[in-house]
Formats: structure tokens, C-alpha cells, sequence
């Protein structure tokens, strides 16, 4: 698993969790947002929106009480679709655009494909992102014309 934080300001660095590591809650909260994503973000802009998928790690109350806090701008579980990879722009096109570079390359081995990941990331071009950015109004609109249902069809 990979995080990341993406923004019109750049980009954050890939946080790579251990393959055997078991991510609950407490890994979620203590290592990979207080340690790891949310200074990463921070170092950006401390104005920025916040938003996750919704695994039980991401939902859980404590995780939702930290970011209400840590955050300028969360958007927490209840006023967000639960499956809703349309309107994650890391989801519909920054990860999309990652793979087929990734998978140019035969790997090997996990340390491989992390390396493979890194070398892509470092070479993304920002104007992939701002483009998926401008999009997420209209996907937001969207999704809320089809009362949350599948908008794909409207874009």
C-alpha cells in the first residue's frame, strides 16, 4: 500500500507501508498521518482538503476526531459516498496514469516494484494532477445531479 497527497502546490513523497504490516487504526493515525502524510502536506500549504476512502481504518471515530482537528478541511465518511472512486482524483487518474508506467517494467520483487513506483512518481507531470483537480467540481456536481449514483456517463 502507498499514500499520498497531491496537490496544484506539488506533490507529497510516497509512503510506503511494509509489506506483513497490518494497517489498523492506530498504524493509520500514529504512523502514517501523524508521522508521515499530514507533515508531508503541511509542508505545502496549511489551507487543503481532506479526503479518504472509506476503510475501516479511515472511518474509525478516532481517526475522524484527529483530522476534524489536524486538518483546515476534512471531509469525514458521513458526507461521503462509501465507495466513491470516481471522485477520488488519486483514484481516477493520478494511480491509473502510475500503473502503466509501472507495469512497462517486468519487477521482480517487492523492492523492486517500490522502486518502480518511486522512479514513475518522481517523474509524474504536475500537469497530470491539475488536470485531475479541475476535474473534481465537475465529478462532485455530478455525482450529486445522480443522487450518488454512477455519473460516469454525464462527465
Amino acid at each position: 500500500m502507498v499514500s499520498i497527497g497531491v496537490s496544484v502546490l506539488g506533490v507529497t513523497e510516497l509512503h510506503f507501508v511494509n509489506p506483513g504490516v497490518k494497517i489498523n487504526g492506530k498504524y493509520y493515525r500514529e504512523t502514517l498521518l501523524k508521522e508521515e502524510l499530514l507533515p508531508d502536506m503541511l509542508d505545502f500549504s496549511k489551507y487543503f482538503i481532506f479526503r479518504q476512502d472509506s476503510t475501516t481504518a479511515h472511518r474509525a471515530k478516532e481517526t475522524v476526531d484527529l483530522l476534524s482537528t489536524e486538518t483546515p478541511a476534512f471531509i469525514p465518511p458521513t458526507l461521503w459516498p462509501p465507495n466513491s472512486p470516481d471522485l477520488n482524483l488519486v483514484g481516477y487518474k493520478v494511480w491509473s496514469v502510475l500503473q502503466q508506467q509501472v507495469y512497462k517494467v517486468k519487477v521482480n520483487n517487492v523492492d523492486e516494484l517500490r522502486q518502480c513506483i518511486q522512479t514513475v512518481w518522481d517523474e509524474l507531470d504536475q500537469r497530470i494532477i491539475d488536470k485531475a483537480i479541475k476535474q473534481w467540481r465537475t465529478r462532485l456536481r455530478a455525482c450529486v445531479e445522480a443522487k450518488g449514483g454512477h455519473f460516469e456517463h454525464k462527465l
